[in-house]
């Protein structure tokens, strides 16, 4: 496994976008049937990286020549009194899922944000996407309220972590 700063425009990038993108829409669409359509069930999936706003690190796992996983944090600073990050576009693809790839990738990013001094960090995840919740509490992450421009959506999942040195 080699964990490397990548850019998200790369062909291999963009191709595990692309189906973390199509397990999105699938995975909303199956959480709206099952919560009879309720309204924002059934979220877009998010931006390609080529419209998001700029990650301050995006990083992929490989295994050999396979790119597996990938995720990326960004810095916000919309609360005055403390900055902190947000991940972002986590995703290993399904093969390759159940080999500690999201964990290794999470703490990477933990790690390049305490590296900056910054104190906290912030996730949204599906509700229906039990094993990364599952990750994201056995690595120390809490439930909360929505944060930043996000609003409440049966179908989201806000987390945070306090960051130690």
């Amino acid at each position: 496994m080699q964990i490397v700063a990548l850019d998200p425009r790369s062909q291999a990038a963009q191709s595990l976008l692309a189906q973390f993108d199509a397990s999105m829409v699938s995975s909303s669409q199956r959480e709206g049937e099952r919560l009879g359509s309720l309204p924002g069930s059934q979220a877009p999936p998010s931006p390609s990286p080529a419209s998001a706003p700029a990650q301050e690190l995006f990083l992929g796992v490989w295994l050999a020549e396979w790119l597996a996983g990938c995720g990326a944090v960004q810095v916000v600073k919309d609360d005055p009194s403390e900055p902190y990050g947000e991940i972002k576009r986590m995703f290993v693809h399904p093969q390759f899922r159940g080999r500690g790839l999201s964990k290794a990738l999470m703490e990477q990013l933990e790690a390049h944000l305490r590296a900056k001094g910054i104190p906290l960090v912030r996730l949204e995840a599906g509700a229906h996407q039990a094993e990364a919740l599952a990750l994201y509490e056995r690595m120390g992450y809490d439930r909360r309220e929505p944060f930043g421009p996000h609003a409440t959506d049966p179908g989201v999942v806000f987390m945070e972590k306090r960051l130690t040195s």
